[in-house]
């Protein structure tokens, strides 16, 4: 599985370079790193959600086929 690194060093540094309070520069780096770790999604797990959307799909035209065959032979 591939994860996403995220500098919370640099840009920490990057924001007090440029005039941000040091105590306000980690908070934003904090929650940057937590939005990063549990808002985004990666291509593996992107490649997962798709073969479970084939999955499903695949199972639902099987069904439906099923029930078309079954209601066919029950007008026949």
């Amino acid at each position: 599985m591939s994860t996403i690194t995220f500098d919370t060093h640099k840009f920490v540094k990057r924001l007090t370079e440029a005039g941000m309070p040091l105590s306000q520069a980690e908070i934003l780096a904090d929650e940057q790193a937590n939005l990063i770790d549990e808002r985004l999604a990666t291509k593996d797990d992107l490649e997962r959600l798709e073969l479970k959307l084939v999955l499903k799909l695949g199972a639902m035209m099987a069904g439906s086929i099923a029930i078309i065959a079954a209601l066919i032979k029950l007008v026949h």
